[in-house]
């Protein structure tokens, strides 16, 4: 262990890595990347102005700041290597919880998430759970630092529990349009339709209630998209309402496909298709941290980039 290893285990040491996590969000250009006041950096670390320079000191040393004084003005950020801030900060790793990649269009959006949390300098990663509920769970759980819904989702389960929309996509981040998806010679009118249903997506049950509501004579089973293309092609299923994204390509041979009605999407699909960013009430220390850098027009960027094929998903 260097000599400025063994200084970060000290009293200064420890004021220097909580001082790692206030600066992780600064900028560094401009008039904004003005550090605030000794003084007020003191009273936020509860530790007084001399601990407050030697910490700051500590992060030169270390590679993970340059600063310069400019008289009244105050003192300035000139240089910041997040990474480093980060580790010496000890927020460890930010996870978020993912739907399942089953689509060009969230290979692309988990592309873009990572992109964008690699840019702050934060360790990232993606843990993929099949149901918003699901996600949610883990998110309450303390398991993850941030979970992914659609729009319409996260806004039912908000009601439902203490977490909070960080982040809203916009439109076609999370899905593309849905469709009725019949089984060849049948009709949406048909009697005593087998119509497959996810009930752990608030998205496709929700629609397809919508699709088939007020039919007595259906009969609802319990699919996915892995049970999908066998449920069409061994004649156990007549219909469903899906994500077109997620239809297998091998289905094409097994199921026509119909636009659904303006009365049945009606304004679920703006909310449907919007990606959703949303934590803990109280927060996560790490993604706290991280929050204010974070650039939200990168993750549609990149995921508008693998969509277009111009980039290789990676995540």
């Amino acid at each position: 262990m260097n000599s400025i290893d063994e200084r970060f285990l000290t009293r200064n040491g420890h004021a220097a890595r909580r001082l790692a996590a206030l600066l992780i969000n600064q900028p560094t250009e401009g008039e904004g990347a003005r550090l605030p006041r000794v003084r007020d950096l003191a009273a936020e670390l509860g530790v007084g102005n001399g601990t407050v320079q030697a910490a700051l000191q500590l992060l030169e040393e270390s590679g993970a700041m340059d600063t310069v004084a400019r008289g009244h003005l105050g003192t300035f950020l000139v240089r910041a290597d997040r990474a480093i801030l980060w580790r010496l900060a000890g927020l460890g790793t930010v996870l978020a919880a993912m739907p399942l990649p089953h689509s060009r269009r969230r290979e692309g959006l988990a592309t873009g998430l990572r992109g964008a949390f690699e840019k702050t300098g934060a360790p990232f990663a993606i843990t993929f759970m099949r149901g918003a509920a699901t996600r949610v769970g883990a998110l309450l759980d303390g398991k993850v630092d941030l979970a992914v819904l659609s729009r319409f989702a996260a806004d039912a389960l908000m009601e439902q529990h203490p977490i909070d929309l960080i982040a809203d996509l916009g439109p076609a981040t999370y899905a593309g349009a849905h469709g009725l998806l019949l089984r060849h010679g049948v009709q949406p009118d048909s009697e005593g339709l087998r119509v497959a249903v996810d009930n752990t997506s608030e998205d496709q049950r929700a629609l397809a209630e919508r699709a088939f509501a007020g039919r007595t004579d259906v009969t609802w089973l319990e699919s996915s998209f892995m049970q999908l293309y066998d449920l069409f092609a061994l004649d156990r299923a007549d219909a469903t309402v899906w994500n077109l994204d997620e239809v297998p390509g091998q289905l094409a041979g097994e199921v026509d496909v119909l636009p659904l009605d303006v009365e049945i999407t009606g304004d679920f699909s703006p909310r449907s298709s919007s990606a959703a960013l949303i934590a803990r009430k109280e927060g996560s220390e790490a993604l706290t941290a991280v929050s204010g850098a974070l650039d939200l027009e990168a993750v549609t960027s990149l995921q508008t980039e693998v969509l277009r094929g111009e980039r290789m998903p990676s995540y």
